[in-house]
């Protein structure tokens, strides 16, 4: 039988990996990694407008084509689910971070400290700029919603398909390569400990933001349902520890749906709710980019205003939507308002990458549990309305 390992396992080995041969490769070695890494990393900077534009505008458009007022419950409950999982992260980062990060601010390497520099780079200019695919995505997803163009809709769902085969079948395999080449990298430069410290610190906070995310999610779902908030909650725990293994909402959909059913939901308006909060309902995710952001930038030493970091979770909370359903899926549609609206450059763009899919399972995890709690409340306005 073959052995298959998911994008976690090979993250975490490849962090220990470049923390163990980084005491012991030879400079030559390490300027191969470090050439690849300034490769692929001119190879993200190509990319990230084509998938911003080819995840974005279907999403919209299929959100479009599917309008009705259960539609726009449930998309408005997911949004708000998700906005309150990003301002609240924020506001507890901002308390918690300046504390709990101090005398970390000297983690990170700095651009003009790398003495080992690649062997040679190739320029990748992006077609278009982040801001320019992201409006243009905007522009197209509701021109297809609108207009119902089914000629320009199959164009876009099959410029969606490649950009889904690009990241899982070139990105995502070699994500633990170049995550091996950064802390190959920061163990050379004797930062790579106080890098590991934040990343355990970061996951304790995490866990800890998500149980007070779902009690609040379920303690509203209760409101609605007239029903035992923790209850509910100990029935979609199926949901969540299956996440945890698949690292994909799309993949727990089966498990997400039998339980919501469980929980009292019409089967028929399950069927609806969970397929489409698999997309849509992203809280977790959120959760995990907006802390690791808030975290890397203080350590970084970037002083973001408040103002650009709301403006970065609500765009940021669009742009997630239909974000394929592959580990890592969310963080690869969120690189490009990292760099353009927060100014992370390429070393921090890696760095959130390896934090994002350190946590992964976590956040798509309380992703699919929430999606019960939206179903719930759904299906208690809705039999209001009969």
């Amino acid at each position: 039988m073959k052995l298959r390992f998911g994008l976690l396992p090979r993250v975490v080995a490849a962090i220990a990996a470049g923390v163990a041969f980084g005491f012991l490769l030879p400079d030559w070695a390490v300027r191969i990694f470090t050439t690849f890494n300034a490769l692929f990393g001119q190879l993200l900077g190509f990319v990230i407008p084509l998938l911003i534009l080819g995840l974005v505008a279907p999403g919209i458009a299929d959100l479009g084509r599917s309008a009705g007022r259960l539609l726009a419950l449930t998309a408005a409950l997911a949004y708000l689910f998700t906005l309150v999982s990003g301002f609240g992260t924020y506001a507890v980062g901002r308390a918690l971070f300046p504390r709990l990060l101090a005398g970390s601010q000297a983690v990170l390497p700095e651009a003009d400290a790398v003495d080992l520099a690649p062997f040679f780079t190739v320029d990748m200019p992006p077609v278009m700029g982040v801001m320019s695919a992201l409006i243009l995505a905007f522009v197209l997803g509701l021109g297809m919603a609108y207009t119902r163009s089914e000629r320009l809709k199959g164009v876009m769902d099959d410029f969606k398909l490649i950009v889904d085969r690009t990241i899982a079948g070139v990105i995502i395999p070699l994500l633990p390569l170049y995550i091996f080449g950064i802390f190959l990298q920061m163990t050379r430069s004797g930062q790579v400990a106080g890098v590991l410290g934040v990343f355990v610190k970061l996951i304790v906070v995490i866990f800890a933001l998500t149980v007070v995310l779902l009690l609040l999610q379920f303690s509203v779902a209760g409101l609605a349902a007239r029903r035992n908030p923790l209850k509910m909650l100990r029935t979609m725990l199926a949901a969540y520890v299956t996440a945890l293994g698949t690292q994909s909402s799309a993949a727990t959909i089966p498990v997400t749906l039998e339980r919501t059913v469980r929980l009292g939901v019409r089967p028929e308006l399950a069927s609806f709710v969970v397929p489409l909060c698999a997309t849509i309902h992203l809280s977790g995710s959120m959760m995990k980019i907006t802390a690791c952001a808030l975290a890397v930038a203080m350590l970084a030493g970037l002083e973001i205003p408040a103002a650009t970091f709301a403006g970065f979770i609500l765009l940021l909370a669009v742009t997630m939507v239909a974000a394929p359903g592959v580990p890592g899926g969310a963080i690869m549609a969120a690189l490009g308002l990292l760099e353009s609206m927060l100014g992370f450059d390429e070393a921090l763009l890696g760095l959130m990458i390896a934090t994002y899919i350190a946590m992964d399972s976590f956040g798509t995890a309380t992703n699919v549990t929430g999606d019960g709690a939206v179903a719930v409340i759904v299906d208690a306005v809705d039999r209001r309305r009969r």
